[in-house]
């Protein structure tokens, strides 16, 4: 099969954004039985309109229900599996045995979760002969073990992630939120406690006495990840039998959404180049690392919890009108300044500088100061709903 390009859809219209900006597929959670409770996630009604649309474009849907559920949650979630059957749904995304049992009892295809820690060939075959279409392989693994694993079960499809914020637990199954907070990242509430910066202290025997052990003066983020980044390396991934690549991110934003699915979609269709790879610095990151792709790297990232990108999302293009450009002021911009244009289209990376700027009602203006507010003003290059007009620092 071709290899699936598949991204994060945390609402509705990032799944339009994804698939626009090239994605095969899309991965997203309805409001109940997925592990992230704070993305936005869709009703029922968003997930037949989002379902409908990918699938009149071509493109698949798979819906996550990854939680480790209790007995409580099955009721819910044969009425909810029955649903995404008669909705067409392409795969349900579980970690949970039983959860997996009553969604093979309504027909619908299932993938393995990450969650459930895949690591081995002999799992995979287990999976399979259970009636798996397809495992999320743990983030854990090696180019050359998922190799093996692909040797061994050549029949099954295998989902690896390419790109985004990486758990510092195995495969994201973490006891820290719950303990700290009262949130549990396995039911899908994750406070990313593990980002926050620690000071952690020591007792020499039987002392009572504590010592700080800091770094830089300002705290350690001593669970900390760097975040996952393996666009250079995707014909390593095919080779070894990765048939889908899954980027990360259900509440990323859409500069970040659309910045990273561009930069993947071009890579899979053109190969990797040091431009290309740039621009997957443009939006907010951590430090980044293969992990154990090739050999476990250093994966704890002591800078920060984020490094900013290199450009502001200026505005969204809603509609062109008369040759001008409409759009949705995201970030403050004004006359004069320039503009990068972000697009699957041949205007990516096009500059050219806002002139004649006029504001909702029609008005000359300088300054586009309101929040999601329309600016209308002269593009020189064809621009299209959902392109993405950028500035840099």
């Amino acid at each position: 099969m071709k290899t699936e390009l598949l991204a994060p859809a945390g609402n509705l219209a990032k799944l339009k954004l994804a698939i626009y900006y090239g994605a095969d597929a899309v991965y997203l959670g309805g409001k109940s039985f997925s592990l992230r409770t704070f993305a936005d996630n869709f009703t029922d009604e968003e997930l037949k309109e989002g379902i409908s649309y990918a699938h009149a474009r071509g493109k698949k849907v798979y819906v996550a229900a990854n939680i480790f559920a209790r007995n409580g949650d099955l009721s819910g979630l044969e009425g909810y599996f029955s649903l995404l059957k008669e909705l067409g749904a392409d795969g349900v995304l579980v970690s949970d045995l039983g959860v997996f049992s009553l969604a093979k009892k309504c027909g619908l295809p299932v993938h393995v979760s990450t969650q459930a820690n895949t690591m081995n060939a002999e799992a995979v075959k287990l999976w399979r002969e259970l009636g798996a279409k397809r495992v999320v392989l743990a983030r854990e693994l090696s180019v050359p073990e998922i190799a093996r694993i692909h040797e061994e079960v050549p029949e099954m499809e295998l989902e690896a992630f390419v790109h985004g914020a990486m758990c510092i637990s195995y495969s994201g199954r973490c006891y820290l939120s719950d303990y700290m907070d009262g949130r549990s990242a396995n039911r899908g509430e994750c406070v990313q406690a593990c980002r926050r910066s620690y000071r952690v202290q020591a007792r020499e025997g039987d002392a009572r006495d504590f010592y700080d052990v800091e770094e830089d003066g300002k705290g350690a983020y001593v669970l900390n990840s760097k975040d996952l980044n393996m666009s250079a390396h995707l014909f390593d991934l095919e080779q070894a039998g990765v048939c889908s690549f899954k980027i990360e991110g259900r509440m990323k934003g859409e500069f970040y959404l659309a910045t990273v699915v561009n930069a993947y979609r071009r890579i899979l269709d053109g190969g990797y180049t040091e431009e290309l790879g740039r621009e997957l610095l443009a939006a907010a990151h951590r430090e980044y690392t293969t992990a154990y792709a090739f050999g476990k790297e250093n994966m704890q990232s002591n800078e920060s919890s984020q490094t900013g990108g290199m450009y502001d999302f200026a505005a969204i293009i809603a509609d062109m009108a008369g040759g001008n450009a409409v759009a949705e002021m995201r970030s403050r911009f004004f006359e004069g300044d320039e503009l990068e244009i972000l697009s699957p289209t041949e205007s990516f990376l096009k500059t050219f500088r806002v002139e004649n700027m006029r504001d909702s009602a029609g008005m000359p203006c300088t300054d586009a100061k309101n929040v999601q507010a329309l600016y209308t003003f002269p593009c020189p290059y064809p621009l299209h709903k959902g392109d993405i007009l950028r500035r840099k620092h």
